[in-house]
């Protein structure tokens, strides 16, 4: 029995995505896999009998993945499986963004005990006056699964969208809405919109993206929301444009201290995720993900190794994790030629400083062969399936 270490509790569906060979604990000696969602792993110290770890969501800033990577752990994610529950919390933030909603319930629990209460609402309602959204301009920094719903939601609520994304795949944009205005200047899209809502992963290039100088460039009285990460957005920044109207209003699902309390500017606990589909989604795509890769070596939705998935072949499969120098796969190639062994296929893929090969032998390979491999020269991980 395999067993996979789980470091957050998971949803319970996942163990019947594993299958019958593969258990969740708690605690284990020689763990093959870890399974999480938000533990974090900085501190950690893995086991050496890692193999992958699953994170049961998109982001993975709780991961070591260079020290992953070093280890040859893959690093799985599941983007795209809570992307429903995130478009539908966004929705939510629009029209938190546009209708005093939040402040109206604040202020109407305060009438509590008050007579004529139903003559007190209609007189202090029309402090919490909002526009509608309809007929307004969203902006749509990131159209991967989450920016393309919603932007197609937005569509459908009579919104206008103007979506920026240089890096969007062809499958990505063919899930697009044919109304969504494609924006290639970000400059651009903050003047001309009236709410703008990030879906970008958290970078270098997109850390602080919202700051006192991309906000010059909005149209004053914009709503910005984020419930990709929280720091995307410069907090000082955006509580003084809060504060001086040029911003009306900001959504974020990432609460710290300086945000609270700060009028015009709401913050939910993290919630974007957070419902019983999403986490059921999330473990069901990182278990079948695992299993992939136990059994067959495949690689699919990994943030340190690039996607490389074929059918088996042959009668061995060796997967070999290594950092991306010139020439490794031609020492492994000799070494198994040098043994008389026949490759039946090789499939090699390369992400930044470290590759992924997938070779089908045609007969088994001793243990020779295998330590031969093992010993050449920046092979971080062999393993024989």
């Amino acid at each position: 029995m395999t067993e996979i270490l789980k470091l957050n509790d998971i949803s319970k569906v996942a163990e019947n995505a594993l299958g019958n060979d593969y258990t969740l604990v708690k605690e284990s000696a020689d763990p093959k896999g870890i399974m999480l969602r938000s533990f974090n792993m900085h501190d950690y110290e893995i086991p050496s009998s890692v193999l992958c770890v699953g994170r049961a969501g998109a982001g993975v800033n709780n991961i070591p993945i260079p020290k992953c990577s070093e280890q040859g752990i893959v690093v799985f994610n599941t983007p795209g499986a809570n992307a429903n529950a995130v478009k539908e919390l966004v929705l939510c933030g629009l029209l938190l963004a546009s209708r005093k909603v939040t402040a109206g319930i604040e202020w109407t629990n305060t009438l509590k005990g008050t007579p004529d209460i139903s003559k007190q609402v209609e007189k202090g309602k029309k402090a919490f006056v909002g526009p509608e959204i309809a007929g307004k301009t969203l902006g749509i920094i990131g159209l991967g699964a989450i920016g393309a719903l919603v932007a197609n939601a937005a569509i459908a609520l009579g919104m206008k969208v103007i979506g920026y994304d240089p890096y969007i795949s062809i499958d990505g944009a063919w899930h697009l809405d044919n109304h969504v205005i494609k924006e290639t200047d970000l400059s651009a899209l903050f003047a001309k919109c009236d709410y703008v809502t990030l879906h970008v992963p958290l970078t270098d290039s997109t850390r602080e993206l919202v700051n006192k100088a991309s906000i010059e460039n909005m149209k004053d009285g914009i709503a910005i929301l984020n419930f990709a990460r929280g720091e995307l957005v410069n907090n000082a920044d955006i509580i003084e444009a809060v504060k001086s109207g040029k911003v009306s209003r900001y959504v974020t699902d990432f609460a710290c201290d300086e945000l609270l309390g700060v009028e015009d500017i709401i913050c939910t606990p993290h919630l974007g995720a957070s419902t019983p589909e999403a986490e059921d989604n999330c473990a069901v795509m990182v278990a079948r993900q695992m299993v992939d890769f136990f059994e067959n070596g495949n690689i699919v939705n990994s943030v340190n190794l690039p996607r490389c998935q074929v059918a088996r072949q042959g009668k061995c499969r060796i997967t070999v994790f290594h950092r991306n120098i010139k020439n490794v796969i031609n020492s492994i190639t000799t070494v198994i030629s040098e043994e008389g062994v026949n490759i039946a296929n090789l499939v090699s893929q390369s992400k930044g400083d470290y590759a992924y090969i997938i070779i089908d032998l045609d007969d088994s390979v001793n243990e020779h062969v295998i330590e031969r491999i093992k010993s050449l020269d920046n092979i971080i991980r062999l393993r024989v399936l």
